[in-house]
């Protein structure tokens, strides 16, 4: 496949892998589902491709089946701000999709990534006949509203540690990306970029959750031992406040 393709003209049917990764579909009536599946395609993302762009109209409901993706803006002075990732089992821009206005962010590939896409269009429809589709979308617009209430307590913390420890437990919510589970297979460089420190400040705080118990590095990712701690980080405020 020539590599100069955009990722919608890669966009293809999904495997049937693929569509088991897809959390909301098994909500669905045999009917529902039918439609959802016929019209749902897949783009293979590389590292760097963006999903969708700022300003840009909305065109799908888009979720992550493999990969990691970042969700960013920039603003008057050229400045990235990036407000959070989007791991494997993550659905984004419900609200976008609702009121279809263009996007007010960017979403960029992290890493080779595979990109689930639901038209506008049905999205409405499931929208305006099943209940288990309307139940889902209100569970994530009522999560997303908690996560950048907490993004913005983020932004404000001048503890490194803790600015690790709350963007890693927003990774792991189980709501919005039920894929992950217990291990985020994720880089530092990757975490880094996620939450704006340098790659060895990142590598400190890491280790730091360690120690506390709170995480273990793996191979390849992070597995979390402590959800609730690593959501409070009582341990980090408490810590010596480095830079």
């Amino acid at each position: 496949m020539p590599i100069d393709l955009t990722l919608h003209q890669r966009r293809r049917p999904p495997t049937a892998d693929e569509l088991q990764a897809i959390p909301w579909l098994r909500l669905l009536q045999p009917g529902e589902r039918a439609r959802a599946v016929a019209e749902l395609q897949v783009g293979d993302a590389a590292a760097g491709d963006y999903v969708c762009r700022l300003g840009k109209p909305v065109t799908y409901w888009f979720g992550v089946v493999q990969g990691l993706l970042k969700m960013s803006s920039d603003n008057a002075q050229g400045m990235t701000m990036t407000f959070t990732g989007v791991p494997p089992g993550g659905w984004f821009g419900e609200g976008t999709a609702l009121k279809r206005e263009p996007y007010r962010y960017n979403i960029q590939a992290l890493r080779k990534s595979v990109v689930a896409g639901l038209p506008v269009d049905t999205f409405h429809w499931l929208l305006d006949h099943s209940i288990g589709f309307n139940r889902f979308v209100m569970n994530q617009l009522n999560e997303r509203l908690g996560q950048f209430i907490a993004a913005r307590e983020i932004d404000r913390m001048n503890n490194p540690d803790a600015r690790v420890a709350r963007s890693l437990a927003a990774l792991f919510n189980p709501v919005l990306y039920p894929g992950v589970g217990e291990v985020l297979r994720i880089t530092q460089q990757e975490m880094a970029y996620l939450v704006g420190l340098s790659r060895q400040r990142v590598n400190e705080a890491l280790a730091a959750l360690e120690a506390q118990g709170t995480i273990r590095v793996e191979y390849g990712g992070l597995r979390v031992l402590d959800l609730d701690a690593l959501r409070s980080s009582v341990f980090a405020v408490k810590g010596e406040d480095r830079t």
